[in-house]
């Protein structure tokens, strides 16, 4: 046999064990793929959604797409699906997502895991977002009606509304890119575009736990809702960004100590003149932060939430670096003692936003000793 026949040969074996996996994954769970019937209502719904009717196994769509089966599968975990098996229940548009993720890789443009982490990090977010449609909006859209049921009533509403949800949530994706694009050029160097310097709050609901066993879930839910809009709306008006509410926490962060610390502060006093809300904790701190997937880690996070769970109530607790920020930037004053004696000479002195009080040091669970500030609004 010669090395061309040789080639030839197995070459034909690997056609023809590629050919035998396909028949026999048919063989198995039928030419149809195993598609089960299902509600036809549903079927409906799904095929206005995507777009598209179910065409594919799993197998035929990486086939389609030119991907192996191990990495079509990791693609299709990551976004959050669960196994399907060899369910005829993909379209084109899930080859088309498949064969644009592996070309970015062939390309060199994304590593396989980068590639990865962008279908995890969209299916995640994405995720959140159609729950949170369907739970809270939909549904309150969908009244039933004489003679329709609420699922009956739900398809020519998604008719309607997909195409301009869909054009507002690429619209709000640009706008957050560009917003986030523009941070990252203005990091002052490459290591600051992933360990940056930011300022980290955390705020925190008191009393939680006990509210959880006093009021009704429909009760509690409202309580969450209106906390996690109003702590959204405040971070953004006032210059930062909301990284993930925890029902009766928020944290958020901030490009410099001043935002950080009015936002701390505006949360208190909007929440406290609300009567329907709890007291609040908020921390504070300043310092190195990694950002992962929209997320942010470190010392400095744990710190923020360390001085949450000692701060008074309705109070702003800060850290040493985020008092030295904002006596650097002149939002506060270095020294109360200066200021009261400058006043007292009938000297002039700088115009202030807040005002700083150390108060005890003490030791905190793996951050050894910590001085707290009391972060308040200066008077006059």
């Amino acid at each position: 046999m010669t090395a061309d026949e040789g080639g030839t040969s197995r070459a034909g074996k690997a056609m023809g064990e590629e050919s035998a996996a396909r028949e026999a994954a048919e063989e198995d769970y039928g030419d149809d793929g195993g598609e089960e019937a299902g509600d036809p209502l549903a079927l409906r719904l799904e095929s206005l959604i995507l777009g598209a009717e179910r065409r594919y196994t799993p197998f035929q769509a990486a086939r389609a797409a030119g991907v192996s089966m191990d990495l079509a599968a990791r693609f299709w975990r990551a976004m959050g699906f669960a196994d399907i098996g060899q369910a005829r229940a993909l379209t084109e548009a899930d080859v088309l997502a498949l064969r644009r993720l592996a070309g970015l890789v062939e390309a060199g443009l994304l590593s396989e895991p980068m590639a990865v982490q962008v279908a995890r990090s969209t299916g995640q977010t994405t995720a959140r977002l159609a729950d949170w449609q369907i739970d809270s909006f939909l549904e309150g859209l969908t009244e039933p009606q004489e003679g329709m049921s609420r699922t009956e009533i739900t398809y020519p509403l998604v008719e309607l509304l997909l195409p301009e949800l869909e054009e507002f949530l690429i619209y709000v994706w640009r706008r957050q890119l560009a917003a986030a694009t523009g941070r990252v050029v203005q990091a002052a160097d490459d290591v600051e575009m992933v360990d940056r310097r930011l300022a980290v709050g955390f705020a925190d609901l008191v009393g939680f736990t006990r509210l959880t066993r006093r009021l009704e879930e429909e009760e509690l839910g409202e309580l969450v809702e209106a906390f996690e809009t109003t702590a959204a709306d405040l971070v953004a008006a006032h210059g930062g960004r909301l990284i993930k509410t925890l029902g009766d926490e928020v944290l958020f962060a901030a490009d410099d100590a001043g935002t950080a610390a009015e936002i701390g502060l505006r949360l208190i006093e909007t929440l406290t003149h609300d009567e329907t809300m709890p007291e609040l904790r908020v921390g504070i701190a300043f310092g190195t932060v990694t950002t992962r997937m929209g997320d942010v880690f470190g010392t400095t996070v744990n710190l923020a939430s360390r001085l949450t769970s000692i701060a008074p109530k309705d109070a702003v607790l800060v850290d040493g670096a985020l008092a030295e920020e904002l006596a650097r930037s002149g939002d506060a004053p270095k020294s109360e003692a200066e200021v009261a004696a400058a006043e007292q000479a009938g000297e002039e002195h700088g115009t202030y936003r807040f005002a700083l009080q150390p108060m005890w040091q003490r030791p905190v669970r793996g951050l050894g000793v910590v001085e707290p500030w009391l972060l308040t609004r200066r008077s006059g």
